[in-house]
């Protein structure tokens, strides 16, 4: 699918309960997988193997996941219990009348055993003639990385080669300041004192500022 290499086939049916039955999740998850979701096949396995890269020190495998939907939205949380669930690097199709999005997380090393999942990154509804992933690099942590950035688009865009990890950190530098500036707005707009309204702007002009330096 989209481009992916035969080789990293692996068409393998997962069933819904796997993700819910004998696992302590809430009510709501559980029915969003049996309201939301019609199957999840497992669908390419890239690996070094499959695609004849280098291991990678931190990306053993990435895992394809095609979810055909019931409806145009799905719960996140469903990703985020998969990602639990599942202890490799995941990448979600999401299918609803011949539409997909691409979804994925940036996942890092923890103390744990298990992967730190953060933000969830996504396509635009695309189609397979309209859209395709690129297999890119050496090792299987660059051939990650790169299909990240080209899930995330320019949310994610890359500056003077900075690392994925630094890339995402500075996005999400963004993302609080760019809250903190709205929140910042609304209250300045809601106070009613001259001087106060001042001083509020002061804080407004230095988090621009903040925000100007990240890029």
């Amino acid at each position: 699918m989209f481009g992916l290499p035969e080789k990293t086939y692996f068409g393998k049916i997962v069933p819904k309960n796997k993700f819910y039955d004998k696992l302590s999740i809430d009510r709501k998850l559980e029915r969003s997988f049996i309201d939301q979701i019609t199957s999840i096949r497992w669908v390419h396995k890239l690996s070094a193997d499959t695609l004849n890269a280098e291991k990678g020190k931190i990306t053993e495998e990435v895992e394809v996941f095609l979810i055909k939907l019931k409806t145009s939205v799905l719960d996140l949380n469903v990703l985020r219990q998969m990602d639990r669930e599942l202890h490799y690097h995941l990448i979600f199709i999401l299918e609803f009348e011949e539409q997909y999005q691409i979804w994925t997380s940036y996942k890092e090393e923890s103390t744990s055993s298990a992967f730190k999942v953060g933000n969830y990154y996504h396509t635009d509804w695309v189609t397979e003639e309209t859209f395709s992933l690129r297999i890119d690099g050496l090792n299987m942590d660059t051939i990650y990385e790169n299909l990240v950035r080209q899930i995330a688009g320019d949310t994610l865009a890359q500056e003077n080669g900075e690392s994925l990890k630094n890339t995402v950190e500075r996005q999400a530098a963004r993302e609080k300041l760019s809250k903190e500036i709205e929140r910042l707005r609304a209250k300045i707009r809601r106070e009613k004192q001259f001087n106060r309204q001042v001083e509020l702007n002061q804080q407004l002009k230095e988090l621009k500022r903040e925000m100007e330096m990240i890029k």
